[in-house]
């Protein structure tokens, strides 16, 4: 399980990159800022900054979780930690996200299904262990 549950973090962490990708360094294009429900460049200007921060904090959450997997390999004790950080943090902003708008039920599945899998795999093995 520890096993499964690495990689499916790592899978987290990519997607988090690519969530950085959006907010931070493409968020000008119009099929980018669409996505967040903007309709006009003016709009996304206004948000742009704030995209810009959340994309970031995206990209820390997934060097975290790459951090943690990546002690995982050489010492699970060490990175565990790390990982089981990371991870909440991604779950536990999703469900905010649900929380504060039901509209955006998919981005939160998207954005923390896998973070909860991972945490839930990384639980049996150290209930297994």
């Amino acid at each position: 399980m520890l096993l499964f549950g690495g990689i499916v973090a790592a899978i987290a962490g990519l997607i988090h990159v690519w969530i950085f990708l959006l907010e931070s360094v493409w968020f000008s294009r119009p099929s980018v800022y669409g996505r967040f429900g903007l309709r006009s460049e003016q709009d996304a200007r206004v948000v742009h900054g704030f995209a810009f921060n959340q994309g970031f904090y995206n990209l820390f959450l997934a060097v975290g979780v790459a951090a943690g997997v990546f002690l995982v390999v050489v010492d699970s004790d060490a990175g565990m930690p790390l990982l089981v950080f990371g991870c909440g943090s991604m779950a536990a902003a999703s469900l905010v996200l649900v929380l504060s708008d039901r509209t955006k039920a998919r981005a939160a599945l998207v954005q923390g299904a896998l973070p909860a899998v991972a945490l839930l795999s990384l639980l049996v093995d150290s209930i297994a262990s």
